[in-house]
């Protein structure tokens, strides 16, 4: 195959991999403590959160901290709730109730579509 069809080929490859629009996937952790309310609304933001400005271009993993205590120590998890931004690159840990929106678009460095 000629170099510059196996890079255009390669290029398309790495493009569908990344997901459509602006071009990143977002995969995310939500670690909660439990059926508490802190925990009920910190799910409740970020779904509503990531289907408003993330839809079609993540993935979010909710992980009950009392099932599943092993992942602590291996995420380095101190507080629950807390979001880890795994992709796109940096890592990044927001920790509350994911209320804040704005906190939630400069942590994950996501710029708002404009209307």
């Amino acid at each position: 195959m000629p170099r510059q069809k196996l890079k255009d080929s390669l290029r398309e490859f790495e493009r569908a991999l990344e997901g459509p629009e602006t071009g990143k996937k977002f995969v995310l952790k939500l670690f909660v403590s439990g059926a508490t309310g802190r925990s009920a609304r910190a799910i409740e933001n970020m779904r509503n959160f990531c289907e408003q400005y993330l839809k079609g271009r993540y993935e979010l993993e909710i992980i009950d901290i009392y099932q599943q205590p092993e992942l602590l120590e291996r995420e380095q998890v101190i507080a629950a709730p807390t979001l880890v931004k795994e992709l796109p690159p940096p890592l990044r840990k927001l920790i509350g109730d994911m209320s804040d929106k704005e906190k939630i678009l400069i942590g994950l460095n996501v710029k708002p579509k404009k209307d």
